[in-house]
């Protein structure tokens, strides 16, 4: 009898060990405790939800083929990171500022547009929408929504002008600068060499929201230039400039290089803005992982877009992207789309697959690729 006590005692002290660890798992690696009630994101097409589509024009299919089963206004085949972000702290996608029906933007707003740059583009080969251009736009839209969010039906769809304080600012921009760079046939040097002016223009940005009220931000630096297909078939390089990995190392130094620069220019900001939060993402290491990493991931292919033209090594053609028919001396040429886009990392020749943006996103709570770092799933410590 005592014999049988003791072991029930022991296995209820087992049993309660055990629920105690799950609850502490599962309590402490919650992302949804942040209480962000809204995200406001700023960049270029790595978060376009719909911006540039709706000024102008819908993208076709099979852009969205994954997720969304038609065109979505993303330049991917379903979602993106900052789809994933919203979805990890408990909120919903974001609309696109831009995107005049059928949006609710009761928990944030996506400024950004593909195509977009830091500084003002002076050639039509970008968007328009620069961030100068996006943060006019959010210092309108909270202007509207100090007058109109207390008034029927605004209260559903408006944030709560409380929420400017509360909400996370995610900047996703300056990938576009240095390609304009490049493509206006300037050298590695010359790009390099206007990259603080560049970032001089974003830290006056970002002091702009912190002045409208901003405190917690999440900043994205660039992505490996020279592992797109974009770069590969349009820039020069000799072979022995590609690594292991396929990539041109004369470009993706040069996104390296504008990401030390970064740091030092959150360092300073961190520095000016107090009571702030400024959380600096390696989205650097973290999209090139996934070149290093492509089997483990479950990518077969890393450099070949998976929606494009041409096939070849890289299946990309700037006279014929993704989604488009094009008629050249009589001849009728038309994109391809591969059936399976999770083992692609590439999408289209310059953005990422769905699969791809998930790792990516996934990455991010891991509190590996952040500066600071944090444990996995404490994100939520750092603001």
């Amino acid at each position: 009898m005592v014999i049988r006590i003791r072991l029930t005692r022991i296995f209820f002290i087992q049993m309660f060990s055990i629920l105690s660890f799950l609850l502490f798992v599962f309590s402490e690696c919650d992302n949804t405790k942040c209480h962000f009630p809204a995200v406001f994101n700023f960049g270029d097409s790595n978060s376009d939800t719909g911006g540039l589509a709706a000024a102008f024009g819908l993208l076709p299919p099979p852009f969205g083929m994954t997720y969304f089963e038609k065109p979505a206004g993303r330049y991917c085949d379903g979602r993106l990171a900052i789809d994933f972000i919203a979805q990890e702290l408990g909120l919903p996608y974001l609309d696109a500022y831009l995107q005049s029906v059928g949006s609710n933007l009761k928990h944030g707003v996506n400024f950004a547009t593909a195509g977009s740059t830091i500084r003002p583009p002076n050639t039509t080969l970008f968007s328009p929408f620069s961030l100068d251009v996006q943060l006019s736009q959010f210092v309108e839209f909270k202007q509207r929504v100090l007058t109109y969010s207390r008034k029927e039906p605004y209260t559903t769809l408006l944030p709560n002008p409380n929420d400017f304080q509360k909400a996370l600012y995610v900047i996703d921009i300056g990938q576009n600068d240095l390609t304009l760079g490049l493509f206006l046939d300037l050298t590695v040097k010359q790009v390099e060499a206007f990259i603080p002016e560049v970032l001089q223009e974003f830290s006056s940005h970002v002091k702009t929201l912190y002045d409208q009220g901003g405190r917690s931000f999440m900043i994205m630096n660039t992505g490996p230039l020279g592992c797109l297909p974009l770069i590969l078939t349009r820039l020069p390089y000799k072979q022995s400039q590609l690594d292991f990995r396929g990539c041109a190392t004369p470009y993706n130094n040069v996104a390296k290089y504008y990401n030390q620069l970064l740091r030092s220019a959150v360092d300073s900001l961190r520095r000016d803005l107090p009571n702030s939060t400024l959380v600096l993402v390696d989205t650097y290491e973290l999209k090139y992982s996934l070149f290093e990493h492509a089997h483990t991931d479950g990518f077969r292919f890393t450099l070949k877009a998976c929606c494009g033209f041409g096939d070849g090594i890289y299946n990309f053609n700037r006279t014929v992207r993704c989604g488009q028919r094009v008629m050249l001396n009589g001849a009728t040429l038309t994109y391809n789309v591969c059936k399976n886009p999770s083992v692609y990392v590439n999408w289209d020749g310059v953005h990422y697959t769905e699969a791809a943006n998930h790792i990516v996103a996934n990455g991010i709570f891991t509190g590996n690729y952040t500066n600071p770092t944090f444990p996995a799933g404490h994100i939520c410590d750092l603001y």
